[in-house]
């Protein structure tokens, strides 16, 4: 077993706390002013009883994270509310449900690598990279003069989820996204092709 700090944990770890394996589903670095110092606030799920739970850790807390086999696999493909994942060291395959994703379906694209964490050889985690890039399919059309100290605006992803964008960002575009949290980080490269043609 392995202690990290709480300001370690991200989403996607698996942890042992109060006699339970717990799954964080979102983890949130939270500064209070003056000398209330800071916390991490974690959202988490029993893998076993499949309750949640809210806890705060201080910033210095040591956390138990559990032991899990941690197995590099690729997105494929969804097949109904179904997501097909191959490890890329035996190329056999595994499928999970929509729900067991925990709401991270929508960072994934075909060629995905992500880490899929095993307990008792039992997929119970999915951990994905720190950011994606994503397509912006859908969002309200510049307007002249916007800066980027504008509010944000609503913006529609290629896999369907929705996060604010900065209003300078148009339709077509790739963006980069905090897959713990679902921030804008900023403007993607264009693709290789578009780079060439720019030369």
């Amino acid at each position: 077993m392995a202690k990290v700090l709480a300001t370690e944990i991200r989403v996607g770890n698996l942890i042992e706390w109060d006699k339970r394996v717990w799954r964080v589903l979102k983890s949130y670095h939270v500064h209070v002013g003056g000398r209330g110092g800071a916390f991490m606030q974690v959202e988490m799920k029993d893998i076993e009883a499949g309750t949640k739970s809210n806890q705060r850790f201080r910033t210095d807390e040591k956390i138990e994270r559990a032991y899990v086999e941690a197995r590099e696999m690729q997105y494929l493909y969804q097949e109904g509310s179904s997501y097909v994942f191959m490890d890329k060291d035996t190329f056999e395959q595994l499928t999970l449900s929509a729900d067991e994703l925990e709401g991270q379906s929508g960072y994934l694209l075909p060629s995905t690598d992500v880490q899929i964490n095993f307990h008792n050889d039992r997929p119970i985690a999915v951990q994905l990279p720190p950011s994606v890039v994503l397509t912006v399919v859908d969002t309200e059309p510049n307007i002249k003069g916007a800066t980027a100290t504008t509010s944000f605006k609503p913006a529609t992803l290629e896999t369907g989820i929705t996060v604010q964008v900065p209003p300078f960002v148009e339709k077509g575009e790739r963006i980069r996204v905090n897959t713990d949290d679902g921030a804008y980080i900023e403007r993607a490269a264009k693709d290789v092709r578009e780079a060439e043609d720019v030369v």
